[in-house]
């Protein structure tokens, strides 16, 4: 018998001190070595006056163990405290989000009995810095990162875990058609790491597509990955489709630390009842019993949740007149599961994780700097005046040109409506006014230009709310082109 590992429960909230209960209690059946130091995140700990929901004890022992057995945590929709999940990922590190997906026909009903993929999803970038402002009355900004460092490791990632768990196609889900910088490299990484893996097949889908082919079709998947915020939407429907969400466990691996947990929330509406599917978390153990190297009794475990699957002793999330045998509670179902230890299911193909290996870790490669160009600006304004013409607004903005920097195009919430808009293209009192240099080809603006620009346009009593300036990188531009946008503008008369 090898050493106990140290490990960080949080027993989380609504039913996450249910079904923690019912996980221990398989763990140290099935002779799980650990020793558990107890942690408390999430709603009861911001009511207790720490905003973030994570106490700084509870820092402590996170690193001092590495590794988090975690349930469900509440986070408000809409305000209250930030997601406690994406704080603790992205401190940590916990790059990579891994939520395997598989069916378990026909105990568990499905309409795919030959699911088994593999959602990796980046875990710390895309839209859930929860960077967003309110901009003007009607307009609310939300922004996207998407990092080369952050994309090229998790992408790195998801060939490594396919070449070590013995999976033979990496899929990769973009929407790079529309977002063409962000989205766009992600795509790009894609590729080229790829290249690298000439073992292993590889493709790229348009997300919208791609989604509906998961649906659909979910047995032509192996491993997916994504960006953070399509990898939580598209988890939750391969969950789904395995028949019930209940049944997803999910890593979040860091450098130093991960985290195991349910991919489901924590239900407060059954909270307290003693009714609510401890599998999730289950399923999250036996990914952490793998990742501290007591495969033997994750296997065990496994195996026994599914004999107690292929029994028919079910919860009532995923009970079936006519299939399921026994509909039992939180406590009972785990009970079932201690008594199939040592056995294997006869229907379902058994786990086998005697070969299974720790996932290297991908180093960061840093990004070659690049000569970089200031070409121009993009001033965003909180304009309402009128019948909101954009052609009225670009007289008042006309008299801001400068010598270098001159108007080149109006868009509203993206779309161009100066010069040459249509009539029919609807308007918010939210407008993105380019200016960009019109000096010679490849030279270089200073950045007071613009700040003169901008106290003329303050001159002009226009109310600016943003701006971001426009860089070439090298020979790549940084900024995504407006329609029928070039490099030089021909002034375009106003007329009102």
């Amino acid at each position: 018998m090898g050493e106990s590992t140290k490990i960080a429960v949080a027993r989380g909230d609504g039913i996450g001190p249910e079904i923690t209960a019912a996980c221990l209690e398989i763990l140290e059946a099935a002779g799980a070595r650990l020793q558990i130091q107890e942690i408390a995140l999430g709603e009861s700990v911001y009511l207790n006056g720490e905003k973030s929901g994570i106490s700084p004890d509870a820092w402590d022992v996170i690193r001092e163990t590495g590794v988090v057995f975690k349930a469900p945590l509440t986070t408000p929709q809409g305000g209250g405290f930030k997601s406690v999940n994406v704080t603790l990922r992205k401190t940590l590190g916990l790059f990579a989000n891994v939520r395997p997906a598989r069916s378990y026909a026909p105990w568990v009903q499905t309409k795919h009995p030959e699911m088994d993929l593999v959602i990796i999803r980046e875990n710390e970038e895309d839209t859930y810095g929860g960077i967003e402002h309110r901009q003007t009355d009607e307009v609310y900004q939300c922004l996207k990162l998407i990092t080369r460092p952050g994309t090229e490791r998790i992408v790195r990632y998801a060939f490594e875990f396919a070449r070590n768990t013995g999976r033979n196609k990496v899929s990769c889900l973009t929407k790079d058609n529309i977002m063409k910088l962000t989205d766009g490299l992600f795509h790009r990484v894609f590729d080229e790491v790829a290249a690298e893996y000439d073992d292993i097949e590889s493709e790229h889908l348009i997300v919208d597509i791609g989604t509906a082919r998961i649906a659909d079709t979910p047995e032509r998947f192996d491993v997916v990955v994504l960006p953070n915020l399509y990898g939580d939407i598209i988890s939750d429907i391969t969950a789904q489709l395995t028949g019930s969400v209940g049944l997803g466990g999910s890593s979040n691996i860091g450098e130093t630390i991960a985290m195991f947990e349910a991919i489901h929330g924590s239900a407060p509406d059954i909270a307290g009842r003693g009714i609510a599917n401890p599998s999730g978390m289950l399923m999250g153990g036996v990914l952490m019993l793998n990742h501290i190297g007591q495969s033997d009794v994750a296997e065990k475990v496994h195996n026994a949740w599914m004999k107690t699957l292929e029994d028919g002793i079910h919860t009532g999330d995923i009970y079936r007149e006519g299939q399921s045998k026994q509909k039992v509670n939180t406590k009972e179902f785990a009970d079932a599961v201690v008594e199939r230890l040592g056995e294997k299911p006869e229907s379902l193909k058994p786990v086998d994780y005697s070969e299974v290996t720790a996932v290297a870790i991908p180093p960061v490669t840093r990004t070659p700097k690049a000569t970089k160009t200031l070409e121009g600006v993009d001033v965003f304004l909180d304009w309402d005046q009128g019948s909101r013409d954009p052609n009225t607004l670009a007289m008042a903005l006309e008299e801001a040109n400068g010598e270098k920097l001159e108007l080149t195009m109006i868009t509203n919430r993206g779309q161009k409506v100066w010069p040459d808009g249509a009539p029919e293209t609807f308007c918010t009192d939210h407008w993105r006014c380019r200016f960009l240099n019109q000096g010679p080809p490849g030279s270089n603006l200073h950045q007071r230009e613009i700040f003169a620009l901008l106290e003329r346009i303050d001159g002009a009593s226009l109310n600016v709310i943003k701006t971001e300036f426009l860089f070439r990188f090298g020979e790549d531009r940084g900024y995504s082109l407006g329609q029928g946008e070039g490099t030089k503008t021909t002034r375009v008369p106003v007329t009102v």
